[in-house]
């Protein structure tokens, strides 16, 4: 495990103070670097980019989807999902889905399409409700009908929730399996009980039964021991599932220990049993910690080729650290992590981070969440342009 914060090295020198925008860690050697790139041992081109605004007059964007190069689908956490066309500089209204329940951190959150979207027209929503037991969430199957949008089933429901620690970041993986992560809910117990969906990442199949090789048998639960997930992401090359979680804020534990984790079916990766540097036999320690927190909401393995000095870097956006952290993968064991560092952006609080159909990387800011400070048009959708 490599901790960032508190015991890090910043070449070579300690550090305890938040990560800075162009300040490198470099973690691990492996030869000659420059200004911009990463410590790798071949020559990378390196593209510029700026920043270029998508959309904006959004409400807590928390989710992105490409439907095409020029259709984008977003969830707002108010209960919308919109479809932004940028060539046009249009953004309408998809669906309102009027069941949910836009509770503090907690609302429309993730969106995923199926991998047969161009044939089918079924995404995948998870959203928080009220029920009988309290807030809950759920995952739902809709079909895109072009200028509306129908909720066909539930896939799983009665998921814990509540105003924080609410999940919850959908994704399919190399495997055709969905997987949702799903918070503790406040009641950090649930994390450690295989009973309970709370604190867990979840894997079913696309019609929301339970895999016949999930680890645990009749149980949607793929990993557990999390304290509050919001990014999944998964290596183009290795297929390695990467996740990142929001680590104690202080009263249920000390400030800070953001996890990026390397996530294996069936293991406990801790929570609350130990966070930050502690370590216990039979348990998953991160690959990385952040101390003070930067509370990543989202988690990308990039793969495209505009930008050749980021490619399978791993970058999340940082809500609290108001940025986008990037990760540097060694390309020989992706699992080990040469440096990161923040990226020169200063737009506030940063949530989805993803990789458009054209190669570019999006991202949502999140200053309308109730903690960030609001500028003109927020919030907005952005993308990084190259400029050369």
């Amino acid at each position: 495990m490599v901790v960032v914060g508190f015991i890090a090295y910043q070449r070579g020198s300690l550090s305890d103070s938040n990560l800075q925008p162009g300040e490198r860690y470099i973690l691990k050697d492996q030869g000659p670097s420059d200004s911009k790139t990463s410590t790798e041992t071949k020559t990378v081109e390196l593209v510029d980019y700026e920043l270029e605004i998508v959309a904006e007059n959004l409400t807590v964007p928390w989710s992105l989807a490409f439907t095409s190069e020029n259709r984008i689908l977003v969830s707002q956490r108010p209960g919308t999902i919109s479809i932004v066309e940028p060539e046009i500089d249009s953004t309408k209204t998809l669906l309102e889905i009027t069941e949910v329940s836009p509770v503090a951190e907690a609302g429309l959150m993730g969106l995923v399409l199926d991998p047969d979207y161009e044939t089918n027209k079924f995404f995948y929503a998870c959203y928080a409700y009220d029920s009988d037991q309290g807030l809950r969430d759920k995952v739902v199957r809709i079909k895109d009908n072009g200028n509306s949008a129908e909720i066909l089933d539930t896939l799983i429901q009665d998921i814990p929730a509540a105003r924080f620690h609410a999940g919850c970041r959908l994704g399919i993986g190399p495997d055709s399996k969905l997987y949702i992560t799903t918070g503790d809910a406040t009641n950090k117990t649930i994390a450690q009980d295989l009973g309970s969906l709370g604190g867990k990442i979840l894997r079913l199949n696309l019609d929301g039964s339970i895999p016949e090789d999930n680890p645990f048998e009749n149980s949607p639960v793929y990993s557990y021991g999390h304290r509050n997930p919001q990014g999944i992401s998964w290596h183009p090359v290795t297929g390695d599932l990467f996740e990142t979680e929001h680590g104690p804020s202080g009263n249920d534990g000390p400030g800070g220990g953001d996890e990026v984790n390397l996530i294996r079916a069936g293991e406990n990766y801790g929570w609350p049993l130990v966070s930050h540097t502690e370590s216990a036999e039979g348990l998953v320690d991160p690959l990385l910690t952040f101390t003070p927190a930067e509370a990543p909401g989202s988690v990308l393995v990039y793969s495209g080729s505009i930008y050749p000095q980021f490619q399978n870097n791993l970058f999340f956006g940082a809500l609290r650290g108001e940025g986008i952290v990037r990760i540097v993968l060694d390309e020989v064991d992706p699992t080990q992590i040469i440096s990161y560092e923040k990226l020169s952006i200063n737009v506030g609080r940063i949530r989805d981070v993803v990789q458009g159909p054209d190669g570019l990387i999006y991202f949502t800011t999140s200053n309308q969440d109730g903690r960030g400070d609001s500028r003109t048009g927020d919030d907005k959708i952005y993308k990084l342009t190259p400029t050369n």
